[in-house]
């Protein structure tokens, strides 16, 4: 270690700097002369400056740190494989309908026809099979790659020749050379360009003071007023598995099939229709491994479609059908669809022609929707499915007759058609015995909003839900089932909960009680939006009833019924005006 200088002047060796002054002074504040102090701040740039210059690595990045999966399938070619999963649930559900329903080998040709319009209306239509993207991968023709060359543009961590290596600082060359070529005519070629430049410009501002003064005469409107354009509603139900039921539907109809939602909504939740789970059940291993994880979440719903979900895809699809190729969508067979669901609520022939006259009253929409009626002006807001207007007509058939309101009715005089139905208790213990039929049957026991417990369960209905959850849970159709090889299931010999046997109904006929009101007389209207109000007992279990035959909520079904009921009264108003109309001219006269 160097020693210390001594003060000259006292001697001390202890010095410090002054942080104001930037002097060097001893213990006793003797300034140390001949003290060179230097600073490195800049004031002004100078001529010279230093750069670090790095050298760039030139590796190549090795496939094993790319961990993108190359099995998935992304892009439009990702797109594509959707709808082809898409397809191929479709084809699977048309023939289970087909063998489940009898249907006509027609029936899967119509789907076929309806699939294919249906995808060339959607906003955003699949791509187009990616036939380059195979040619490159197995050696296409003259003039595309070859399946090495795809291998080497696609895998940078290929192996290159070395001639390659050799040539490319040749290339380099070649390719500054061009570029300074083209540098020189592009320069050359500016001063040709300038006057077009200035012509466009001209005439650019030409045009917009041309749409500024026409704009000044229009009035603005309010940035409030100004709708903003948003995601439609639909786009992801019409690409949705949702879909291929909306076809299903379609094809019905198509060929005049008294088909309800309902019963598509029941095949679903046994598993009878392919619908839950396909990627488990349904597609092969060879198609699933392609999809990525967010197209096998949307190819995968959790539960059965809803019936208005349902009805709003199956509705779309026939309007852009109809309005674009002129592909009608004829009725739904009301006469049959009627009677199906006059027998599921425990109704007798009077009870179906009661229905038939109020729904001819009422003008009930039979179509899929609104603008494929004659009267679409009268039916614009009206586009339910048709199923659950026909059970509202029943449902007001059956308050006309027994009221449902607590009270007693009995018929008059003989012309009374109280008197071809029978007692309202005989037709509510009816229809209960249908409900108590209805929850022994399978659907019913083992379907989504069933509140059985295993535990709570005998042996045969145990046997029964195993065989079940065998069928929904046992995994790809067509997989090798080892396990079934060597310890197969035993077969249900004959006890299948399929309820019991159904009895020979006969038409409620009986004779009305002495006394009370007549059929008709004050009829009582429920509001659907009261939350605070209570229906009567008997309302309360036809709603309850015909909320589970055609499989909505007891809320919309009593809105439907509210609707139809207020529709009707101003039909009996409009009669009456009429009639006092006609009276008065005849005096008049």
């Amino acid at each position: 270690m160097a020693p210390r200088r001594r003060c000259p002047t006292c001697g001390s060796k202890q010095w410090h700097k002054e942080p104001s002054s930037g002097l060097i002074a001893c213990s006793e504040g003797h300034i140390l002369q001949n003290y060179r102090n230097e600073t490195t701040e800049i004031t002004e740039a100078g001529p010279h400056a230093m750069k670090k210059r790095t050298l760039k690595s030139s590796r190549k990045k090795r496939a094993d740190r790319i961990k993108a999966d190359p099995k998935l399938y992304h892009g439009a070619r990702g797109r594509y494989h959707y709808f082809l999963c898409l397809q191929l649930l479709l084809r699977k559900q048309v023939a289970a309908l087909i063998r489940l329903w009898d249907l006509p080998p027609e029936f899967e040709t119509i789907c076929r026809d309806i699939w294919a319009l249906h995808l060339s209306l959607l906003p955003n239509p699949p791509p187009a099979e990616p036939y380059y993207h195979a040619q490159e991968m197995q050696g296409g023709p003259e003039g595309r790659p070859s399946a090495d060359g795809a291998k080497n543009k696609l895998d940078p961590s290929a192996p290159q020749k070395a001639d390659d290596s050799e040539g490319s600082s040749t290339e380099d060359e070649e390719s500054k050379e061009d570029s300074d070529k083209l540098e020189r005519k592009e320069s050359d070629g500016d001063e040709d360009d300038d006057a077009d430049s200035e012509l466009e410009a001209l005439l650019r501002e030409d045009s917009e003071i041309s749409s500024s003064e026409s704009s000044e005469g229009e009035q603005r409107l309010p940035a409030s007023r100004v709708r903003k354009k948003g995601k439609h509603k639909g786009h992801y139900a019409d690409e949705s598995p949702v879909s291929t039921i909306g076809v299903l539907v379609v094809a019905c109809w198509t060929l005049r099939i008294p088909v309800m939602l309902r019963d598509l909504t029941r095949l679903v939740e046994l598993y009878e229709l392919p619908y839950l789970d396909p990627t488990i059940r349904i597609f092969p291993a060879s198609l699933v491994q392609h999809l990525t994880k967010h197209n096998v979440r949307a190819l995968s719903p959790r539960h059965a479609p809803a019936t208005r979900a349902m009805q709003s895809v199956a509705s779309r699809m026939a309007k852009r059908l109809y309005r674009t190729y002129g592909v009608y969508t004829p009725e739904c067979n009301a006469a049959s669809l009627l009677w199906r669901l006059t027998k599921e609520m425990a109704g007798s022939p009077t009870v179906y022609r009661l229905a038939k006259r109020t729904a001819n009253v009422l003008s009930i929409p039979l179509t899929l929707h609104a603008s494929l009626s004659p009267e679409e002006s009268r039916q614009q807001c009206d586009n339910g499915p048709p199923e659950v207007a026909l059970v509202a007509c029943i449902i007001i058939v059956l308050k006309l007759v027994y009221g449902l309101d607590g009270q007693d009715r009995a018929p008059g005089d003989e012309e009374d058609i109280g008197w071809a139905m029978g007692d309202v208790g005989e037709y509510l213990d009816e229809m209960k015995k249908m409900e108590e039929e209805d929850l022994g049957k399978k659907e019913a026991r083992f379907g989504a909003k069933t509140t059985l417990r295993v535990g709570d369960m005998d042996e045969i209905e145990l046997d029964s839900y195993i065989e079940f959850c065998a069928q929904a849970l046992g995994g790809r159709e067509g997989a090798d089932r080892g396990a079934e090889r060597y310890f197969p299931r035993p077969a249900m010999e004959g006890r299948a909960m399929d309820g019991a046997a159904e009895g020979d109904r006969r038409g409620l006929r009986g004779r009305g009680r002495a006394g009370g009101l007549r059929a008709g007389a004050e009829y009582k209207i429920w509001n659907a939006r009261d939350v605070d109000g209570t229906a009567a007992g008997a309302y309360a279990a036809v709603l309850r009833r015909g909320a589970c035959v055609v499989g909505v909520a007891e809320a919309g079904l009593a809105r439907a019924v509210n609707a139809r009921e207020r529709q009707l009264v101003q039909w009996l108003a409009g009669r009456k005006r009429r009639g006092r109309g006609a009276g008065s001219s005849r005096r008049g006269m």
